[in-house]
């Protein structure tokens, strides 16, 4: 038999319809059929499911069905299928999800070239946000050379050998965030990770019956239990030091302070609020090293302080605060280029309700946060900012409104200290930005559409996504359009939408117009007549004619 490239593993639990919503991208890979297979394991369903997956695996050689009882969620049925497999790689797909048509042939080309033992593919749709690990190819990488942390979903492709070399296996029954679990496991024992960012291979849409969001109750208490399981075994696979650090500070800045900063602090009730305070300091207190919280920027390292130093009031006030502070973008110069990219100078900072920015101090030879936005935060105490600039980062980012696609253009905007006077300084993220339609989707010219244009930026631990709409209403001028490459399209800037925001829109040439339709019957006699006639006569043969028709008509 010949030897598989890939096998995609489906859990399925009552599916119903989305079965067939999701199978023809599965079955109609470009990859040839007998170099894949496709896996469904039904996980005990009570309706339909296994019937209209016996169906599928009727009709498509490459398909195979394996049933087992209720397990209550998708950690057992992926094990089972990753043990049926027979490719050499294995695709994690859920059942709602959609695949674009050449997704495993890119994958798998790209695996095979590198010796992957992960590859990430790019990801799409409504349930999906920009993640700049997607902004461009990276043929080999590590956790320790990129922000793979940043993005903890299983739905990648993974060599299976490395899998089962390592025992790498999703926790059975009901465990929340399982992807967390496994890919903190995997990720530090990857020797190579590869990213395939020009190409979107992954489409998670939002199901219009709420379905892709799990029906069951949610246990607070439990989930900060999972939680540390999920800390411990990124411990067990780092040693103790910067890199671990690094790692760990994603699950302390997301997982673990989530719940103690804005919204959800501002937003939630008392007794929500104290709960989630709890929880989150006891995690913070005895699962974290100092050097996580000590690499964090000055907001976020403020915030861990306050938890750490159990300061309830100030975390909620502090929360309060940040949640004010709103981007300031200045959009100056910008217009299309004689090579057809859009060229702009971009400036982004952060400002404060009065206006004022939310800015640093020098103090005694070290940097704080000004103390004109810390004072009479509930327990905040002065604490030096090692690396001003840590984690600071501004980026443009293009929506594809109508596919939901993020694409990044080239190059980024850089991030320094700017001096205001008195001591105080503020982090400006700057730059010059160019979007260039002819290569903006993954090397690729734009299809037509709509594309809205943002920024993601960060600076001392507030992090913004700002639409690209400037301050200064004069800077809002008509930019026209321009061709785009040899494509026949055209491609137009404006400032559209809700809140004026940068969009291209790309079309398709007009069509030539038709060419009138030639005459026939009657008429073309007529015509022919008229032809023979001296031209004296045809204007009063033309009029009564016309005289005729309108009788004929009334």
């Amino acid at each position: 038999m010949k030897a598989l490239k890939v096998s995609i593993v489906v859990p399925v639990y009552n599916a119903g319809e989305y079965i067939e919503l999701c199978a023809p991208s599965l079955t109609g890979q470009s990859l040839g059929q007998d170099e894949y297979e496709i896996i469904y394991v039904d996980d005990g369903s009570t309706d339909d499911s296994l019937e209209r997956l016996e169906r599928l695996a009727a009709r498509h050689p490459n398909v195979r069905v394996q049933t087992q009882q209720n397990s209550g969620w998708p950690g057992k049925p992926r094990n089972v299928g990753i043990e049926m497999a027979r490719g050499e790689y294995v695709q994690l797909v859920d059942q709602d999800d959609v695949l674009a048509p050449e997704a495993l042939e890119r994958l798998y080309a790209m695996a095979s070239r590198n010796g992957s033992d992960i590859v990430l593919g790019k990801m799409a749709g409504t349930m999906v946000g920009p993640s700049n690990i997607f902004k461009r190819n990276r043929e080999r990488c590590t956790v320790a050379d990129a922000p793979l942390i940043e993005t903890l979903t299983a739905h990648r492709l993974f060599r299976r050998q490395f899998l089962v070399e390592n025992d790498i296996r999703f926790p059975e029954g009901y465990w929340r965030m399982e992807d967390l679990l496994f890919m903190v496991r995997a990720y530090p024992l990857a020797k190579t990770v590869s990213v395939l960012a020009d190409y979107p291979c992954y489409f998670w849409n939002r199901r219009e019956d709420g379905g892709n969001n799990s029906g069951a109750a949610f246990d607070l208490a439990d989930h900060y239990r999972r939680l540390r399981l999920i800390i411990q075994a990124l411990k067990d696979s780092t040693e103790p030091g910067e890199l671990q650090d690094r790692l760990l500070r994603r699950l302390y800045r997301v997982e673990t302070m989530v719940r103690v900063g804005e919204p959800f602090i501002t937003d939630a009730e008392d007794e929500l609020r104290r709960e989630s305070y709890e929880l989150s300091r006891g995690v913070a207190r005895e699962c974290f090293p100092p050097g996580v919280r000590e690499g964090m920027p000055a907001v976020q390292k403020l915030r861990a302080t306050l938890l750490e130093d159990g300061e309830p009031e100030g975390l909620l006030e502090l929360a309060r605060r940040v949640r004010q502070v709103k981007a300031h973008l200045d959009v100056a110069d910008i217009g299309w280029r004689e090579d057809g990219a859009l060229s702009m100078k971009v400036r982004f900072t952060l400002r404060r309700p009065s206006g004022a920015p939310l800015a640093v101090l020098e103090k005694d030879g070290e940097l704080i946060l000004d103390p004109d936005f810390t004072d009479g935060v509930p327990g905040v105490r002065t604490l030096p900012i090692a690396d001003v600039l840590s984690y600071a980062y501004g980026e443009l980012l293009v929506h594809d409104r109508a596919r939901n696609i993020w694409w990044f253009p080239e190059g980024d905007l850089v991030p320094r200290l700017e001096a205001m006077g008195d001591g105080l300084s503020q982090v400006v993220v700057d730059g010059q930005a160019v979007l260039d339609p002819r290569t903006l989707a993954g090397g690729e010219p734009l299809q037509p559409g709509s594309y809205d244009v943002w920024l993601g930026a960060q600076a001392l631990g507030v992090g913004r996504r700002p639409r690209l709409n400037p301050a200064d209403a004069q800077q809002r001028t008509p930019m026209g359009s321009t061709a785009l490459g040899d494509t026949g399209r055209t491609v137009s800037a404006g400032w559209s939408g809700p809140g004026k925001q940068l969009r291209l829109v790309v079309k398709e040439p007009a069509p030539a117009p038709a060419p009138p339709p030639r005459p026939t019957g009657a008429r073309r006699v007529y015509r022919a007549a008229l032809r023979l006639l001296p031209k004296r006569s045809r204007k009063a043969v033309r009029k009564l004619a016309a005289s005729v028709a309108r009788r004929v008509r009334g």
